[in-house]
């Protein structure tokens, strides 16, 4: 029967080192394993851009004391519904922005009339109405 041999720390490291640089590989396994290849995570798909029903159409908002501003919000925009900060600067010379809420836009597309106050920017704000 052959005689087992155990190596104390020293010489597992000088055994390690000689077959590593002799390009042998060793392997220490440890009880208890079992453990399976991990299979890749696959990518998730990106949520596609909602496309506007049919017969879904822009809204174009009325802007009280109006010098150049403009407002439209998309059919798209609408479709996706949440909140919107929409840019009115249009050909004025000054921006302006207006808030609406997810009710609000709810409500523009369902063609419900809508007011609301613009910020105010170069000392004024305007009104600005959908439907």
């Amino acid at each position: 029967m052959k005689e087992e041999k155990t190596l104390d720390r020293r010489e597992f490291t000088l055994a390690a080192a000689m077959a590593a640089l002799s390009g042998v590989a060793i392997t220490i396994s440890a009880c208890g394993g079992g453990g399976s290849p991990s299979s890749p995570t696959p990518t998730p798909t990106p949520a596609p851009t909602p496309t506007p029903p049919v017969g879904a159409t822009d809204k174009t908002a009325v802007i009280g004391s109006n010098h150049g501003h403009a407002g439209t919000i998309t059919a798209a925009q609408l479709t996706a519904g949440g909140t919107l900060s929409l840019d009115i600067r249009g050909d004025a010379t000054h921006p302006h922005t207006v808030e609406l809420t997810a009710a609000d836009m709810t409500s523009v597309a369902a063609n419900q009339r809508v007011s609301k106050e613009s910020s105010t920017d170069s000392g004024h704000s305007h009104s600005v109405t959908f439907n």
